[in-house]
């Protein structure tokens, strides 16, 4: 198993530069491993027809929040901070987007909001103490923040296009991409069809989409991600699983969350950070199928899907969906792993 196995080019024009509307009218490549590889064409809204009354949908109701902040020195300078991930109280970690930065540089954004870089971690990730009490901090950054769409979209998102319509609980730096495709009426018609609908919560971080660089890819290791999942939602889930229902993983969140949060078999409840890494190999406990987006070669997410559907399979597939122009990426189209 090489970082090889998970490369695959990509035509530029196949990179979504915006949704899909309606969002349910985007592409949907069915995904079918029993004894052989079988793929359907079809639009998401098709969910209906695979879907059955007793299946389980996962969804990640994290909420993206406008975590790129433009600022100025205490010099005039202009200078980028992106909020990675609360610390203790009023400190984040923070992505530095400049060259020069020095511990104790003051950084202001304008509507009573500054800060101060404390400490570097590692080459571009600092230590960030906001000058606000914690319970400010996140209004004025809704106020003073952009969208933090991926690079690979040249423009920024209205954050309405770059959020679920079930979002709840703020704290992501990415959305949860597979989630997009949903609409409040193909939700409403699936419950209307006895598919069951729960709610987990996974804040997403960068570190998620970062490439593979380790030819060993078992020496890779992400970073850390927050989750929450309540009692009666962990009590409904496993008792899916004991009477052998479908369990469905909207978005690659949702299934890492799942697979983490699970202790023999049983899906524990609470609050945590977790870092699994899912690639070929791994046994799954608690997932038998999943919604997904198509996700950049040499990533962890493609070695997830991978880890569902085999190395070979999962090349298969990209390649197919590339021959039909299949749109890629954050806002692109999706794709059902079905369970065998």
């Amino acid at each position: 198993m090489k970082l090889a196995d998970f490369d695959y080019f990509l035509p530029k024009k196949l990179i979504a530069q915006s949704p899909v509307k309606p969002r349910d009218y985007c592409r949907l490549l069915v995904v079918r491993n029993d004894k052989k590889l079988i793929l359907e064409h079809r639009h998401f809204y098709d969910l209906v027809n695979y879907l059955k009354a007793g299946d389980v949908l996962v969804l990640n109701q994290t909420k993206v929040f406008p975590c790129r902040l433009m600022g100025k020195k205490s010099t005039g300078g202009k200078i980028e901070i992106f909020l990675l991930k609360q610390q203790q109280g009023t400190e984040w970690e923070v992505l530095v987007g400049s060259h020069r930065k020095q511990v104790g540089q003051i950084i202001n954004f304008g509507h009573g909001l500054s800060g101060q870089l404390i400490k570097k971690l590692t080459e571009k990730i600092w230590l960030f103490k906001f000058n606000q009490a914690q319970n400010k901090i996140m209004s004025l950054v809704a106020k003073v923040g952009q969208t933090p769409t991926p690079p690979y979209i040249k423009q920024l998102a209205a954050l309405p296009d770059y959020q679920t319509v079930f979002a709840r609980n703020s704290g992501s730096v990415a959305a949860p991409t597979a989630g997009l495709h949903f609409t409040k009426k193909l939700l409403n018609q699936l419950k209307r069809q006895g598919v069951q609908i729960e709610y987990v919560t996974l804040h997403v971080g960068l570190g998620t989409f970062q490439e593979v660089t380790a030819e060993d890819i078992t020496k890779h290791h992400l970073h850390s991600e927050w989750v929450e999942v309540d009692k009666p939602t962990a009590d409904r889930i496993n008792l899916a699983k004991k009477q052998h229902r479908r369990i469905i993983a909207v978005g690659t969140t949702s299934l890492r969350l799942l697979e983490a949060m699970s202790v023999n078999g049983q899906l524990q409840f609470g609050k945590q950070w977790v870092n699994i890494f899912i690639y070929p190999g791994y046994k799954f406990k608690i997932v038998n199928g999943l919604i997904t987006n198509f996700h950049l070669p040499k990533s962890s997410l493609i070695m997830l899907v991978a880890a569902l559907v085999g190395i070979k399979n999962v090349q298969k597939v990209y390649q197919a969906a590339i021959k039909k122009k299949y749109r890629f990426y954050s806002f692109g189209d999706a794709m059902f792993i079905q369970p065998s």
